[in-house]
């Protein structure tokens, strides 16, 4: 007897596919025996390879919004003689669809979503007041239609790898930390209404520094330019990993830290899959909508009358959601959180 094969079309954003692992860890509750594979961009696999209850990570080598119709086509047709029972279509977008229908994955789960009928036939209304937040979304879909969602919500546990994170510090010319870590994670992919300001995060790193801890600033390199006008606003006392680290490597590097601030975007919820103590900082988004998946978070969201609104830019052209949190606040959640020096 052959083991229930199960393709899930993953999310593309980080924070998204961390939550995605909540889904595959009640799959895994429902039957330890199923195999889960994972269709996804090429960048999610460091994600991936650190949740054990995915068999196989396959890279989509689909453009980021294309239809590419012709090689979802060839992928699907390639797939085709795996033998997956079902396909969990994550992403609500009519493309995310086509590669289950053309691989004939018999039965194929997802939300309504864009005019997708025919090419899923187990489709669901997405009742938005019941499934408030992502991760719910995620869960509802491996559950029976309309069927309750476990309580509490299996969480994301990332694996690190503390020799990966050791490989990484010989690679920028350190060595293993002897002080606790503070790790600041000022980016956010989406845009500047999701980031706390740059001297904000800057007097964190000043008073933990003056405490005698190590500042870790965690970024792409599209954050780089932030984390170095931070770095620089501390004095240049940092170290500065902004575009310095692959995704994988940030994973294990992170999971050093004694605590992470973080703005609200993936590196938030990797900390929290890490299961880091977390100060996690909300402007435009909704902490109800993807709070971090931890115990161990602390979230800061001032809940103005003009947020959220899930702005890219401040439609205001103040930032107050944001600039009105003073570092002050963090810095006392921060006191009770890491080690006395």
């Amino acid at each position: 007897m052959t083991n229930r094969q199960i393709l899930i079309i993953g999310p593309s954003w980080v924070g998204d596919m961390i939550l995605a692992q909540s889904l595959f860890k009640l799959l895994k509750q429902q039957d330890e025996h199923c195999a889960i594979d994972v269709a996804a961009p090429a960048w999610t696999l460091p994600l991936l390879e650190r949740m054990p209850e995915v068999r196989q990570a396959i890279a989509l080598p689909f453009r980021h919004g294309k239809l590419d119709l012709w090689q979802r086509i060839r992928l699907g047709r390639a797939l085709r003689a795996q033998g997956y029972a079902q396909a969990i279509v994550l992403p609500n977008s009519f493309k995310s669809a086509i590669l289950p229908f053309v691989a004939g994955i018999p039965r194929r789960t997802g939300f309504r979503g864009e005019m997708r009928y025919g090419l899923l036939n187990d489709l669901r209304l997405l009742d938005t007041a019941r499934l408030p937040m992502t991760v719910q979304r995620f869960v509802a879909l491996g559950l029976p239609p309309g069927a309750p969602l476990p309580d509490p919500l299996p969480r994301p546990s990332l694996i690190a790898s503390p020799g990966g994170a050791l490989q990484a510090l010989h690679c920028l010319g350190r060595e293993q930390p002897d002080r606790p870590v503070l790790g600041l994670c000022p980016g956010a992919e989406y845009g500047p209404a999701k980031r706390w300001p740059e001297e904000h995060y800057a007097a964190v790193a000043r008073w933990a520094l003056e405490q005698g801890h190590e500042v870790w600033l965690f970024g792409s390199a599209k954050d780089a330019p932030v984390t170095r006008a931070i770095d620089h606003l501390s004095g240049n006392r940092c170290l500065d990993l902004g575009g310095k680290t692959r995704l994988g490597e940030a994973i294990d590097l992170m999971s050093l830290c004694a605590a992470v601030v973080s703005n609200d975007s993936g590196l938030m919820h990797v900390a929290a899959a890490l299961d880091r103590p977390l100060v996690a900082l909300y402007g435009s988004s909704d902490p109800n909508h993807t709070p971090p998946m931890s115990e161990r978070a602390s979230i800061i969201h001032l809940g103005l009358p003009c947020s959220p609104c899930f702005a890219r830019e401040c439609p205001l052209d103040h930032l107050k959601c944001l600039r009105d949190i003073e570092p002050e606040r963090v810095i006392e959640l921060l006191q009770s959180i890491l080690p006395r020096r």
